[in-house]
């Protein structure tokens, strides 16, 4: 099985993907799925198979998003697999590769991550999370351990690796403040900041989710193993790559626009012209989602100040003022709710 992310170098209709790994699975064989799916009425572990399989060979050079998008607009992910790769192919492809072979891989994938430690989920399954599901780079399976929360309220709390102590002291005093209120606390579970407001809204007493740039079978850094563990038995680990997949430079990336679109809004506490956390202030915007950004980040950095007068992008100058305008997205959210809420009788 590739080592990487979910899109892999194409291979025609031929599937690459090497042996099966041995992962989890909590789902049941068939779930209904989510409303917003409308076109997918059954959704069982012979669906879930093909999509694995149509994600390992990406047939005709189709990326992850397009193969997404054609599987909830199929219906089907086994429609769309026999589409690019007919049963009457089945046999040794244009790269050597026996389909019905990889197909049945696939199939013993599914099976064995039912009984690992850690949970498959398609973006079929009725458990995906919902909001995760309004953004174009929606992962197509994720990987989680922990405790799945329906309308989960998160918060990035996001930064450098190599912020100064000020800063940590900045991101501990909101992720504390933010699970006060009864907010889950999302971030990356990288040395800095993110450690800092995982390992505050631990002790608080708080919800903490950590969305991870590597398989959900490892820890990267190596030395936030313990509390990645932790993480997992009193909130949610979640990895959107293939369980032993190590970190790559585009991991991150897709890393960071997975934890916008799973939050309700982005706080930027320290960055540089090159950290991560620009990528997901950008993809916040894109998606619609609320940034805030401490005024260092705003003042100090170019991308921070050409975000400013874009919709719903904030500065804060300090932690109190941060967690003020976290305050306002709840309660626009909140009224935007009740106004599409039915009227009552």
């Amino acid at each position: 099985m590739p080592s990487g992310v979910i899109p892999v170098r194409p291979r025609s209709c031929a599937l690459g993907g090497g042996s099966a790994v041995s992962p989890t699975l909590a789902v049941s064989p068939t779930l209904a799925v989510s409303p917003t799916l409308a076109g997918v009425s059954t959704w069982d572990d012979d669906e879930r198979a093909a999509l694995v399989a149509l994600l390992r060979a990406r047939p005709q050079g189709m990326s992850w998003s397009r193969i997404t998008a054609e599987v909830a607009d199929l219906g089907s992910a086994r429609a769309l697999f026999d589409r690019y790769c007919p049963p009457a192919l089945f046999g040794v492809g244009d790269a050597g590769t026996d389909l019905a072979a990889e197909f049945d891989t696939a199939r013993r994938d599914v099976a064995a991550w039912r009984t690992a430690d850690f949970r498959f989920l398609t973006f079929a399954d009725a458990d995906y999370p919902a909001r995760l599901r309004e953004v174009h780079e929606m992962p197509p399976v994720l990987f989680t351990r922990g405790r799945l929360v329906d309308a989960d309220r998160a918060v990035s709390v996001v930064g450098s690796r190599s912020a100064p102590a000020s800063a940590l002291d900045v991101a501990a005093t909101i992720a504390t403040a933010l699970s006060e209120r009864g907010l889950t606390v999302l971030s990356g579970l990288a040395e800095g900041i993110d450690t800092a407001a995982h390992t505050a809204a631990l002790a608080a007493g708080g919800r903490t989710v950590a969305v991870i740039g590597t398989g959900i079978r490892r820890a990267y850094p190596a030395s936030n193993r313990a509390l990645q563990d932790r993480i997992a038995g009193d909130g949610l680990v979640i990895s959107q790559f293939w369980p032993d997949a190590a970190p790559t430079r585009q991991s991150f990336p897709l890393r960071n626009a997975t934890m916008s679109g799973y939050g309700l809004a982005t706080i930027v506490v320290a960055a540089s012209e090159l950290s991560g956390a620009r990528i997901q202030a950008r993809a916040a915007v894109a998606h619609g989602r609320p940034v805030i950004l401490m005024e260092a980040v705003a003042a100090g950095t170019n991308w921070g100040q050409a975000l400013l007068g874009q919709p719903d992008v904030f500065v804060a100058r300090d932690p109190a003022e941060a967690v003020k305008h976290v305050e306002g997205v709840l309660a626009d959210e909140q009224q935007i709710a009740a106004l599409l809420s039915p009227p009552r009788e």
